[in-house]
């Protein structure tokens, strides 16, 4: 097998590594669409935040049959590396994963790190691929996607309205695009209202957010094609951040959207805010982009109170995804 490190700039490696991604997912999530060129490089130039990953083709007789990317950040966690790897479903249960695998330890070595982590549905597959190769579960995630010609908009009107009630002391701004100078401070800090989600038992440190760290995260998604929406809570009379929430529309298929970050911070917690935030966002994007027809989120199974306002709110669940760690 011939493991080789590529960039967007190798057209035949990227085509090549996009099949054995997309050729997975059809079998191993046949819900989720499959990953566009457009989405894929920009992923491999900007990462999901201005971080790109490192990239691996492997290679048997010519033919690809595997890929990996390794990310890491400078920002935080610089303990970690986090891994995606797939293997053609054809060429399966021939050692191409677990060597894949070997060889991206090397490389989260090489790089200073001590620790990788990965993830993958929840199937006999991948708990077994995961036990031969020391990786422990750390935590469990959900997918689910609601589908907005089943929800009823008098109910999400409800919805909205009942949390209002509750949360008189606090005004919603909606923010379209990129975020604007004034309220970039506002966005900075409540991202870092996320490092409150559980992380359960993965040896995972608080995100660091920034100006810096935002532009990056809005070039990226815009190269990625996306159209970005915010809805940010604060407080009446004293202006106080107290939440926010953020959906991104697909440019090249806007049938698709994706639940981004919703965090209330600490101190505004209690209000119903999270239902306030969402609630808003579906009646705002039924104004602006109503050919939607599903939004995507993912929250730690242990999430119980994003879990509760999801539901509420007509998410379903697709499916359940293992996060698996291990020391290098």
């Amino acid at each position: 097998m011939e493991i080789r490190r590529f960039g967007p700039e190798q057209v035949h490696d990227v085509e090549a590594a996009l099949d054995i991604y997309n050729a997975a997912g059809a079998v191993d999530a046949p819900w989720d669409p499959p990953s566009l060129p457009q989405r894929f490089e920009s992923l491999l130039r900007q990462g999901w935040d201005g971080e790109p990953p490192a990239a691996y083709l492997a290679v048997v007789d010519g033919r690809p049959v595997g890929s990996s990317m390794l990310f890491t950040s400078e920002r935080d966690n610089r303990h970690l590396a986090w891994l995606r790897l797939a293997v053609h479903p054809e060429c399966r249960r021939r050692g191409y994963g677990t060597r894949l695998f070997e060889r991206m330890v090397e490389e989260t070595k090489a790089v200073g790190r001590t620790s990788i982590a990965t993830d993958g549905w929840d199937t006999p597959r991948t708990r077994a691929f995961a036990a031969g190769l020391g990786l422990e579960v750390g935590s469990q995630a959900i997918q689910r996607r609601q589908h907005l010609a089943e929800i009823d908009p008098e109910e999400i009107r409800r919805l909205y309205d009942d949390a209002a009630a509750v949360a008189s002391d606090y005004e919603l701004v909606r923010v379209p695009g990129r975020t604007p100078p004034e309220l970039v401070d506002v966005v900075v800090e409540l991202a870092g209202a996320i490092n409150d989600a559980p992380t359960d038992d993965l040896d995972i440190e608080d995100e660091v957010f920034s100006a810096e760290r935002l532009a990056a995260y809005e070039e990226a998604s815009a190269a990625r094609g996306n159209r970005e929406y915010r809805v940010i809570a604060r407080q009446r009379g004293t202006g106080e951040p107290a939440g926010h929430t953020a959906v991104s529309v697909e440019g090249q298929r806007p049938t698709l959207a994706h639940q981004e970050d919703t965090a209330v911070a600490r101190a505004h917690r209690g209000h119903r805010l999270g239902m306030l935030l969402k609630a808003n966002m579906l009646l705002w994007l039924a104004e602006v982009e109503p050919q939607i027809e599903t939004v995507d989120t993912w929250n730690a199974e242990s999430n119980d109170h994003m879990i509760a306002v999801n539901e509420a709110l007509g998410y379903k669940i697709m499916g359940r995804e293992l996060q698996l760690q291990r020391s290098v």
